[in-house]
This record gives structure tokens, C-alpha cells and sequence, in this order.
């Protein structure tokens, strides 16, 4: 069977050891940070061309996506470390409540940081006079470019890697990702679920978004690009999620790793969790077209 060999990449770039502590910069702080800073200056970019918005305005002054950026670092921090918390590992948190706030040991989730800077948002809204529509458009249109980022970052970091297969593209990822289960024989290969999603929510959801932005006027439409991400998110997270590998806490409750289940049929967390977000999706998507009509 063949297999792709994990390649030698450290999930660190570099390291410096300061009076007996060790910083290091690690590619996934670094896809924060690009993603961050990459949709600051796209937004910028959109609010610089008052035809792309609804009656020709932008909705806030370009100056203004600086204090944004600060709003949602926090929302997409706290938010993504509570839903891991809460979503994933509630047991062992609720037991350890001491190391809830340990992010620099892992574990964000995407879900929470979405609630996350959908709060964050919203009183940012509040406190600006600024249309919710307009702001969450804005945050959604450049979202894909940090998740492509992120989930490179996760495949560097040999981590949320996919189920066992026998496929040609299985990567071969190590510690923990190169254990198998007992029946299974040959190379313990794996989907590269992280790259499935960096292809899927980031690259393919990111040329859509922009195509239907620059090219359709889409930003003209409140809740039009809003609804677009949720749908294509929601999708691609779904499918992903046949591939990818439950979270041990899941696997003991069910083979599959189904948190909802009706025999050898269920969903996974990642598959409920996007539910929601699919049905939203569409029925903004469904509003933007009938205020269009209108």
C-alpha cells in the first residue's frame, strides 16, 4: 500500500532561550496572526470602494477596522477556547478549572470562536452605530482566508488529522496519528482532513466569496455574503467530518465517534455543531434575495 510520508517540518520556526525560559514562534500563532492581519487589510480595501455596498456607502470609515481587529482577536480567543471547553471536553474542564484558560497548551474550536465574534461584533455595532449586516458581512467575506491559513498550521502541527485509509494520498502523520487501530494492516495512514478543509473552507469558500463580491456586488445585498459563509462552511465542515477522526472522548461513546446515533447511522460533534449553521446560511441567503427582489 502506498503511503505519503509526514514531511520533516517542526511546528516551531524558531526558538530563543531567555534566562531559563524558552519563547518560540510557532507556524499556528503565525496563521493567527496572518489571518488576522490579511483581513484587516481587505476589509480596508472593501470600505475604500463605496460602489461594493449598499447605496453606494461604506458602512465605517477604513480607520475604524483597527479598533474592529482588537474586538475580534477577543472574540476569536475566547470564544474558540470556551466552545473547545465546553463542546468538546466539559468533563475534564469542569473538574480542572484551572487550566481553562491555558491556551498556549491547545484546543480552540472554530464554532466557539464563530460565537465568539459574533458577540464581539455585535456590541461592537452597538457602540459605533454601524448595521450588523454590514460588519458581519465584512468579517465573513475575509473569514476563509484564516481558516485556509489554520488549517495548514493544523496539518503542520501533526494534529486533528483524519480516520485510517488505504488511499494513496494517506499521510503517514506521527505520535498518536500513527496508532491504528488493532485490526488494521499495513502503514497506518490517515486523511489529510486538515488539508481537505483548508481546500474546501478556505481556498475553494475564499474564491467564491471574493468572486461574488468584486463580481456580483453581493456586498450590495445585506446578509448575502453572511449566509454564503455559514452555507459553505456548514457543508464543507459536514463532509469533512466522514473522514476525520472523532476526539477519543467520542470514540468510547460510539465506534464512529457519533455524539447522536441510531445504530451504525449518526452524526459527529463537528456534523451537529455545523447543522445550525447550514440552516442559518441559507435562510440569510434567502432574505438577501427577497430584499433584492423588493
Amino acid at each position: 500500500m502506498y503511503a505519503i510520508p509526514f514531511p520533516p517540518v517542526s511546528p516551531e520556526i524558531f526558538s530563543i532561550d531567555l534566562w531559563g525560559f524558552t519563547l518560540a514562534l510557532r507556524w499556528y500563532a503565525l496563521a493567527y496572526l496572518a489571518g488576522f492581519l490579511i483581513g484587516w487589510r481587505l476589509i480596508v480595501t472593501a470600505l475604500r470602494r463605496p460602489a461594493l455596498w449598499p447605496g453606494e456607502r461604506a458602512p465605517m470609515e477604513p480607520a475604524a477596522v483597527e479598533n474592529l481587529l482588537a474586538w475580534v482577536i477577543v472574540g476569536v480567543i475566547l470564544g474558540g477556547r470556551l466552545g473547545f471547553v465546553f463542546f468538546y471536553h466539559p468533563g475534564y474542564y469542569l473538574a480542572n478549572p484551572g487550566e481553562i484558560l491555558r491556551v498556549w497548551e491547545g484546543g480552540m474550536s472554530f464554532h466557539g470562536g464563530l460565537l465568539g465574534v459574533a458577540a464581539a461584533g455585535f456590541l461592537f455595532c452597538r457602540q459605533h452605530a454601524i448595521a450588523t449586516s454590514a460588519l458581519a458581512d465584512a468579517i465573513t467575506m475575509v473569514a476563509p482566508v484564516g481558516l485556509f491559513l489554520g488549517r495548514i498550521a493544523n496539518f503542520i502541527n501533526a494534529e486533528l488529522w483524519g480516520r485510517p485509509t488505504e488511499m494513496p494520498w494517506g499521510v503517514l502523520f506521527p505520535g498518536a496519528g500513527g496508532i491504528c487501530p488493532p485490526d488494521w494492516t499495513g502503514p497506518c495512514a490517515r486523511h489529510p482532513t486538515q488539508l481537505y478543509e483548508a481546500g474546501l473552507e478556505g481556498l475553494l469558500l475564499g474564491v467564491v466569496i471574493w468572486y461574488l463580491v468584486t463580481r456580483r456586488a453581493a456586498l450590495r445585498f445585506p446578509w448575502a455574503i453572511t449566509g454564503t459563509f455559514f452555507t459553505g462552511y456548514g457543508a464543507a465542515r459536514f463532509l469533512v467530518e466522514f473522514w476525520r477522526e472523532p476526539d477519543p472522548q467520542f470514540l468510547a461513546l460510539h465506534p464512529r465517534g457519533y455524539v447522536v446515533a441510531l445504530g451504525d447511522v449518526g452524526v459527529t460533534m463537528g456534523q451537529l455543531l455545523s447543522l445550525p449553521m447550514l440552516a442559518l446560511g441559507l435562510a440569510l441567503i434567502a432574505l438577501a434575495r427577497a430584499r433584492g427582489r423588493q
